[in-house]
């Protein structure tokens, strides 16, 4: 499919909600034209806002007077016209970002919930069930973001390397076949950045509310390795507000007694054991390592060793998975009983090897499969409390992350909400300054693979300089 773009900046907004009516067709952006090629969707601005839907067997089109919100109004046509010619809705919408509960609560602080909920279902056409589903986790999230202010942030970490690479990957990580060496070199240089970021922290008097080291598989790291990383976190940061200190344990095949009772030693607080499926031939589909029973005797052995606050991934829509399936993969998760659960839609990126041709018969599964976990969790008294989207995700859904009471996790909710600062570290880190008085966000990006990370360590370093600056300009006491 052609999506021509005149005279207008909307194109990113009207690519994104093509590709959720067109899972499976390319759809090429054209912004310079001398005749339309067919099939195409023309997108214009002129003296008027006009949609025009093309193909050999019909011609559509919607226009309305220009107004304030022009990218808005064309959304909407184009919505309306897609829904049209495709015979279907979308669950969220026009709305193609990644934040939708931020966008919500933006509006509620500034209308009231009645209102938001109405601008949600009237105007971005989001469903009553999503609208509902906003509120209810804008509401569980609010007694954590009421700790976020002008001097609070979060470190995260990242460890960009995983025993494998699973199929529908797009992460930014190395399998460690491919770079033991790297691991080797990347190690001293993260705990430099991480002694640079805390010097940072401690200049600028800012308090630390959550610690996150993520990736890849920082499991992967050996036992001395997570000891020398924990050991300096430890000895950079005051640690003695920290609400939470995760470690994603993701991979079963890479948990060990050994590890386990390092990030023990050290106050880790919560980590995660991520099974995706309790389905042995969908792990083997997707070039996961383990099995069903090795992510259960992880899970137990955690627990043996005094873990109370675990996390468990999941997702729905992978390749080979049915609905009946996914629902055995609840029911073990349900039996094991983990304080948190995150169940993720497929999205299917350009970068993994997973095709949308190979995603296309899981669609229509995948709305099953989310209704199957909401009701299965909400029965075991889990809530919904943070919640984010990707493109190209199957069925235009979502990612939801549930918790029991009490174990809903504020860097979750920090990172997508974006109500503090987060300090990152690390290849393919991102470090986030929000400016608290405007809502405004400055990111500092690190070098994305460890290689560069490696190589070009020193550049690196000098553009956390911004932070200080940054400070200087923004979130004055």
């Amino acid at each position: 499919m052609n999506l021509y773009i005149d005279n207008h900046q909307f194109h990113y907004e009207m690519e994104n909600l093509c590709r959720a009516f067109l899972f499976t067709e390319d759809v090429a952006v054209i912004h310079e034209y001398n005749t339309l090629e067919k099939p195409y969707i023309l997108t214009s601005v002129h003296d008027e806002v006009r949609v025009v839907f093309c193909t050999d067997e019909r011609t559509d089109a919607l226009c309305a007077p220009l107004c304030d919100d022009n990218e808005l109004c064309m959304g909407q046509l184009l919505y309306r016209l897609l829904s049209k010619a495709y015979d279907k809705t979308l669950p969220w919408g026009i709305l193609t970002g990644v934040r939708p509960i931020k966008l919500f609560s933006r509006l509620c602080d500034r209308d009231g919930e009645e209102a938001a909920c109405r601008w949600f279902r009237e105007t971005l056409y989001v469903s009553e069930e999503k609208t509902a589903l906003a509120q209810k986790v804008r509401d569980n999230q609010q007694m954590i973001l009421s700790r976020s202010d002008r001097q609070s942030f979060s470190l995260y970490v990242s460890i960009p390397f995983c025993p494998t690479r699973c199929n529908y990957c797009s992460f930014v990580s190395r399998t460690v076949e491919k770079a033991k060496k790297l691991i080797e070199q990347y190690i001293p240089l993260l705990l430099s950045e991480i002694r640079y970021t805390a010097g940072l922290a401690k200049e600028l008097h800012l308090r630390l509310e959550s610690v996150y080291i993520g990736g890849g598989t920082p499991t992967t790291l050996s036992a001395e390795q997570l000891d020398l990383l924990l050991s300096e976190i430890e000895a950079d940061f005051d640690l003695s507000g920290c609400a939470e200190f995760t470690v994603e344990a993701g991979r079963p095949d890479t948990v060990t007694g050994e590890k386990l009772q390092t990030l023990k030693k050290h106050g880790v607080t919560r980590i995660s054991i991520n099974p995706q499926t309790f389905n042995d031939s969908v792990l083997e589909h997707i070039g996961r390592r383990h099995s069903a029973r090795q992510t259960i005797d992880a899970f137990h052995l955690a627990r043996e060793m005094g873990f109370d606050n675990i996390n468990m991934d999941l997702i729905a829509g992978l390749t080979t998975d049915t609905p009946e399936s996914f629902e055995d993969t609840i029911k073990a998760v349900r039996r094991l009983d983990p304080e948190s659960v995150t169940v993720h839609t497929l999205a299917v990126k350009r970068s993994a090897r997973l095709n949308s041709e190979d995603a296309v018969k899981e669609q229509e599964y995948t709305t099953r499969m989310l209704e199957c976990a909401k009701i299965a969790l909400s029965d075991g008294g889990y809530e919904p409390y943070y919640l984010y989207r990707q493109s190209k995700m199957l069925s235009n859904l979502e990612n939801i992350g549930w918790a029991k009471p009490g174990y809903f996790s504020p860097y979750n909710v920090y990172i997508m909400e974006e109500t503090h600062s987060i300090l990152a570290c690390g290849a393919g880190a991102v470090t986030k300054l929000r400016d608290t008085d405007s809502d405004f966000l400055e990111r500092i990006f690190n070098f994305k693979y460890p290689y560069e990370y490696i190589s070009r360590f020193d550049e690196m370093i000098q553009r956390k300089e911004r932070v200080k600056t940054f400070y200087g300009e923004y979130n004055k006491s």
